[in-house]
Protein backbone atom coordinates (compact mmCIF):
# COMPACT_ATOMS: atom_id res chain seq x y z
CA UNK A 1 0.00 0.00 0.00
CA UNK A 2 1.45 3.33 -1.09
CA UNK A 3 -0.28 6.69 -0.81
CA UNK A 4 0.52 9.52 -3.21
CA UNK A 5 1.58 12.74 -1.48
CA UNK A 6 3.50 15.86 -2.44
CA UNK A 7 5.37 17.12 0.61
CA UNK A 8 8.62 19.07 0.93
CA UNK A 9 10.19 17.56 4.02
CA UNK A 10 13.24 18.60 5.96
CA UNK A 11 15.78 15.83 5.44
CA UNK A 12 19.40 15.32 6.35
CA UNK A 13 21.98 13.05 4.72
CA UNK A 14 24.49 10.75 6.42
CA UNK A 15 26.82 13.77 6.77
CA UNK A 16 24.00 15.76 8.53
CA UNK A 17 23.72 18.24 5.64
CA UNK A 18 20.20 19.39 4.83
CA UNK A 19 18.78 18.04 1.56
CA UNK A 20 16.18 19.18 -0.94
CA UNK A 21 13.62 16.42 -0.38
CA UNK A 22 10.17 15.98 -1.89
CA UNK A 23 8.17 13.00 -0.62
CA UNK A 24 6.02 11.68 -3.48
CA UNK A 25 4.61 8.53 -1.95
CA UNK A 26 4.45 7.00 1.46
CA UNK A 27 3.48 3.87 3.39
CA UNK A 28 3.79 2.97 7.08
CA UNK A 29 7.06 1.19 6.16
CA UNK A 30 8.79 3.63 3.84
CA UNK A 31 8.72 6.32 1.19
CA UNK A 32 9.78 7.39 -2.27
CA UNK A 33 11.18 10.88 -2.70
CA UNK A 34 12.81 13.15 -5.23
CA UNK A 35 16.23 14.23 -4.07
CA UNK A 36 19.08 15.94 -5.91
CA UNK A 37 21.79 14.08 -3.99
CA UNK A 38 22.72 10.53 -4.98
CA UNK A 39 22.92 7.92 -2.22
CA UNK A 40 24.33 4.43 -1.88
CA UNK A 41 22.20 1.46 -0.85
CA UNK A 42 22.09 1.13 2.92
CA UNK A 43 22.90 4.78 3.69
CA UNK A 44 20.72 6.30 6.38
CA UNK A 45 18.92 9.62 6.11
CA UNK A 46 16.85 11.49 8.65
CA UNK A 47 13.49 12.88 7.50
CA UNK A 48 11.29 15.17 9.56
CA UNK A 49 7.54 14.75 9.02
CA UNK A 50 4.49 16.16 10.80
CA UNK A 51 2.96 13.94 13.51
CA UNK A 52 5.84 11.43 13.53
CA UNK A 53 8.75 13.84 13.89
CA UNK A 54 12.21 12.67 12.88
CA UNK A 55 12.41 9.26 11.17
CA UNK A 56 15.47 7.31 10.09
CA UNK A 57 15.21 6.07 6.51
CA UNK A 58 17.48 3.39 5.04
CA UNK A 59 18.07 3.89 1.30
CA UNK A 60 16.87 0.79 -0.58
CA UNK A 61 17.35 2.17 -4.10
CA UNK A 62 18.45 5.39 -5.81
CA UNK A 63 17.86 6.19 -9.48
CA UNK A 64 17.66 9.37 -11.55
CA UNK A 65 17.04 11.83 -8.74
CA UNK A 66 14.64 9.53 -6.87
CA UNK A 67 15.18 7.34 -3.86
CA UNK A 68 13.22 4.63 -2.14
CA UNK A 69 13.70 4.15 1.55
CA UNK A 70 12.52 1.95 4.39
CA UNK A 71 11.81 3.43 7.82
CA UNK A 72 14.01 2.06 10.58
CA UNK A 73 10.82 1.69 12.63
CA UNK A 74 7.43 1.41 10.90
CA UNK A 75 4.85 4.09 11.68
CA UNK A 76 1.92 2.73 13.69
CA UNK A 77 -1.34 2.87 11.72
CA UNK A 78 -3.07 5.49 13.90
CA UNK A 79 -0.11 7.88 13.52
CA UNK A 80 0.21 7.02 9.82
CA UNK A 81 -3.39 7.98 9.04
CA UNK A 82 -3.03 11.17 11.06
CA UNK A 83 0.19 11.98 9.14
CA UNK A 84 -1.51 11.22 5.83
CA UNK A 85 -4.40 13.57 6.67
CA UNK A 86 -1.96 16.39 7.45
CA UNK A 87 0.09 15.82 4.29
CA UNK A 88 -2.94 15.64 2.00
CA UNK A 89 -4.42 18.78 3.55
CA UNK A 90 -1.12 20.63 3.00
CA UNK A 91 -1.05 19.75 -0.73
Amino acid sequence: MRDEVHYRARAFGPDARQLGFLVVNLSPHGLMARCDSPFELGERLRVVLPVTGSLVVEVRWSLGGRIGGRFEHAIDLASYYELLAVLLKAA
